[in-house]
């Protein structure tokens, strides 16, 4: 099996701090071995062993590659005008989400995945390794379960979302909607996804049917995430507590008792937050500060879509957490790396440590603290994924 070594890393951020200082890990001068598509060793440049071939980063930084735990990917069309009007004075609703249904249901499939590839390398030139993204834009049962049957060709983090919006076609009758999503929905999308999602906001779905979908979801051998807290306070961020889903994603409107919840369930329910939503539609910033205080596990994603956050940068998110969410640069890099690989709970990303997967990016600059020192800068200048340099 073939070896490469990274050498001359200026920093090195393993984000296992028994490699390395600190939280992050943090290796000077430093050395990563691949072999296949596995880190085989870490450690000081002087020290690592004889591989086949060798790539000097010159005293650059190294990362791991980016962890996406949010996206929306599989769609089709636009929402210009939408985003022109709102930066002109309207205000955000979830009901836009029906102009890019109408449109997806009108896209044929290879139309859809030459959107959802193109979305991807864009991801991938800017570091992201892992992501995961969502159905949500069918809302029927044959596009719900397309989406996801094209997806799951390009990741293993699927996530059924049926219940982003109720149907158009079921405008006058949602409990019939939820249904649909529980029922027949779900018995076609189940085989292609890792995860069931909810949108539970005003203008989408309460409390009880999110708990509906979740449970449901559950049965067929999914596990929970959840849309919460997003437009305003309501019940999503306690139901992803009980229900010990992997993430309550947004976590925008929080009462002193969700973020103390968020705080106990730490080890299980990771708070997801996605800064470009609020940067698009000039809302109130999650505190990442007040979770990190109370001991949450918070992760940062881009949350790309073509409505509400239609970034698939993840320098981006970290330069707009570290600017206006409280967090310091280390914490924003940690969040999106070793924060989104919890809120998929994986072990093998997110990380650099031998038998992790070879997933990490070299930036052009000496330290991982350009990424928020320089926002808007093309810092991403090679990315290895599975051990092979894709970029």
């Amino acid at each position: 099996m073939t070896t490469t070594a990274i050498t001359s890393i200026g920093s090195l951020v393993t984000n296992d701090p028994a490699l390395g200082e600190g939280p992050l890990g943090l290796v000077q001068d430093a050395a990563v071995v691949i072999e296949g598509d596995r880190i085989a060793w870490v450690g000081p440049t002087a020290n690592a062993p004889a591989t086949d071939t060798a790539y000097d980063a010159d005293g650059r930084a190294v990362i791991p590659g980016f962890v996406d735990s949010h996206s929306h990917l599989v769609f089709a069309g636009d929402r210009t005008q939408e985003f022109n009007a709102r930066m002109s004075g309207r205000s955000y609703s979830a009901g836009g989400i029906r102009t890019t249904v109408a449109a997806t249901r009108a896209a044929s499939d290879a139309e859809l995945e030459a959107n959802l590839v193109r979305h991807l390398h864009e991801a991938r030139r800017q570091g992201t390794t892992t992501f995961e993204t969502k159905s949500g834009y069918g809302l029927t049962v044959e596009d719900e379960a397309r989406a996801l049957r094209i997806a799951a060709a390009h990741t293993e983090e699927v996530t059924y979302l049926g219940a982003h919006i109720v149907s158009p076609d079921y405008a006058e009758d949602p409990a019939g909607y939820v249904d649909l999503v529980t029922g027949e929905m779900l018995a076609a999308c189940a085989p292609y996804a890792r995860w069931v999602d909810v949108f539970c906001e005003k203008g989408a779905f309460d409390g009880d049917q999110a708990r509906a979908v979740l449970t449901a979801g559950a049965a067929a051998g999914l596990i929970p995430r959840v849309h919460a807290n997003q437009l305003g306070h309501g019940p999503g961020v306690q139901l992803a507590v009980e229900l010990e889903a992997a993430s309550a994603d947004h976590c925008t409107h929080l009462t002193d008792a969700d973020v103390d919840a968020l705080g106990q369930a730490a080890a299980t329910t990771v708070a997801t937050l996605l800064p470009g939503a609020e940067f698009s539609t000039r809302a109130q910033w999650p505190d990442a500060r007040r979770l990190l205080a109370a001991g949450a596990t918070v992760a940062l994603s881009t949350d790309c879509n073509p409505g509400s956050s239609y970034t698939s940068s993840m320098p981006f998110c970290i330069a707009l957490a570290v600017r206006d969410m409280g967090m310091t640069p280390d914490e924003a890099l940690w969040s999106a790396t070793a924060g989104g690989a919890k809120a998929l709970r994986r072990t093998d990303i997110g990380v650099l440590t031998p038998g992790a997967r070879a997933d990490l990016a070299l930036l052009d600059a000496p330290s991982h603290v350009h990424l928020a020192y320089r926002p808007g800068v093309p810092l991403v200048s090679a990315v290895w994924q599975r051990g092979v340099q894709v970029h």
